[in-house]
């Protein structure tokens, strides 16, 4: 499409909103010199897109009738068959809704993305196809990944698969209930706070959340650069490090990416765990939101760990408590240019730009009042501390995140992993109808306190179920060092082993 200069009009208006003022000689010199500018963007607009061929057929699919979706975990159920051999033969996976697979409808969540078609996919799922894996479809998530709850898609709450009318965890709700009710072997889930974690914690199964920097987020609707991961939820610790062994490494568009090296960490998996140390972190046991149902079982999993081989110490990082106000800033303001004033993609980085997306996520500015709570708190809010303040806290969030990545790393210099409870609380009852927005919010960010640190200092933290407190699962997160996931599918594999974690 053309790109048209400003009216005059437009451009008065728009040199008003930085308090500017022309007079009619200055406005028509500046309207000619814009004019001429913006000839190169009917040049580019002109030329074809660069995205990746997409190689393997498939079918457009159907959305899934309600009568076939008891928990509302499905989207968009299709069959996208990869290799004939590979490391993921025979193995199904669902795709978080945020993630693109080409020819088949993505909705992340939200009514603005409705009868969107990606033309290219993602990375994770090129590699994973390659690996002869079958797609068999796209699970709801929370409406642009926004929360850590499950009440939040525009079609309706996602329902735990141990209990219906509770939470499933956010925002890779429907990721972990597909994985848990065992229509699929795995499937590939995004986390910004916690959003892998907290939803396999409340759903009983495996998820990681890698290193910052090891798989590509490359083809996956962002919300932030400095906290975007994407990794494996499985029900067994083995199908989750042959994911993470599939879909990790530099893909050559993706900036985040930092290793280039790639461990097959299925051969981590010896079921010994002699000589390993584990440090408890004293601070993850002290959430404002604290079970001590969930504290007891996790810590009776530190004991099994010990009884396994592994020395187990408490360690303390105070400042793990100031990690969830270090953590707004960079999700508030990070969120808001990315997902509202950046159309869904933001810029500022090489990276592969699904423009069809960003044309048809900017609908949003029209029917704002569609956003879940949780969006609109962070538009809301992202837009007035940035015409107020400007940037500089996010800024300087990011600096002192670094200080608490230190704090971290110096504990896990003296222990192999660190040990906590993955969230908090077990599920929790989804908000009713008449919820205030108070509860509202405690119920989305409830299960977030404990994950998020890990998402701005960037270390990999995985859950493991295991217990179950009130017939509903609990979560142990294991911590540990930066492109160290050996090292905890190592430990998670040991426990694993040890018996059926339902009985613990």
């Amino acid at each position: 499409m053309a790109v048209h200069a400003p009216t005059r009009e437009e451009l008065r208006k728009t040199a008003e909103t930085y308090g500017m003022s022309f007079s009619e000689s200055e406005l028509d010199a500046y309207q000619s010199a814009i004019a001429e500018r913006l000839s190169s963007y009917t040049v580019v607009a002109q030329m074809a897109d660069e995205v990746p061929e997409v190689r393997y057929p498939r079918t457009p699919g159907h959305r899934v009738l309600p009568q076939d979706n008891p928990h509302n975990a499905w989207y968009w159920k299709s069959s996208v068959k990869g290799a004939a051999s590979g490391k993921l033969k025979g193995k199904t996976v669902s795709l978080k809704d945020n993630v693109m697979l080409a020819g088949v409808p993505m909705m992340n969540g939200t009514p603005h993305l409705e009868g969107y078609v990606p033309e290219f996919d993602a990375t994770v799922v090129t590699r994973m196809l390659d690996a002869g894996a079958e797609i068999v479809g796209k699970a709801h998530c929370e409406l642009l990944c926004m929360t850590g709850s499950s009440f939040t898609n525009a079609t309706g709450p996602v329902h735990n698969p141990w209990r219906h009318g509770y939470s499933a965890g956010g925002s890779s709700s429907g990721s972990a209930v597909t994985v848990a009710t065992g229509e699929v072997d795995m499937s590939i889930g995004c986390d910004q706070g916690g959003s892998i974690r907290m939803p396999s914690s409340f759903c009983g199964i495996y998820g990681m959340k890698p290193t910052h920097g090891l798989v590509p987020y490359t083809g996956i609707m962002p919300i932030e650069i400095q906290i975007d991961h994407a990794g494996p939820m499985t029900r067994t610790v083995e199908d989750n490090a042959l994911l993470l062994e599939v879909i990790a490494g530099d893909d050559g568009f993706d900036p985040r990416i930092k290793a280039p090296v790639v461990p097959e960490y299925t051969k981590a998996l010896s079921g010994d765990i002699r000589g390993l140390k584990i440090g408890i972190l004293k601070e993850g046991f002290e959430s404002r939101f604290a079970d001590e149902a969930v504290n007891a079982k996790v810590r009776a999993a530190a004991k099994r760990l010990e009884a396994l081989g592994a020395e187990v110490i408490e360690v303390s990082v105070p400042m793990h408590q100031q990690a969830g106000a270090i953590f707004e800033p960079i999700v508030t303001e990070g969120a808001f240019t990315t997902m509202f004033e950046g159309d869904g993609y933001g810029a500022s980085r090489q990276d592969l730009y699904a423009v069809s997306m960003m044309d048809h996520y900017r609908g949003w500015r029209r029917s704002a009042d569609d956003l879940s709570p949780t969006a609109k708190i962070a538009l809301l809010a992202g837009r007035y501390v940035t015409q107020k303040y400007g940037t500089r806290y996010y800024g300087k969030a990011m600096n002192i995140s670094r200080r608490l990545r230190a704090a971290y790393d110096a504990q896990l210099a003296q222990v192999d992993l660190l040990l906590m409870p993955t969230t908090a609380v077990t599920a929790q009852p989804l908000p009713g109808p008449d919820a205030t927005l108070a509860e509202i919010v405690t119920h989305a960010h409830q299960p977030v306190a404990i994950t998020c640190p890990f998402d701005i200092t960037h270390h990999p933290a995985m859950s493991v179920p295991c217990g179950l407190s009130d017939g509903l699962p609990v979560g142990m997160m294991l911590v540990g060092r930066h492109f160290d996931e050996a090292t905890i599918y190592r430990a998670a594999h040991a426990f694993e082993q040890s018996g059926d974690w339902k009985s613990f």
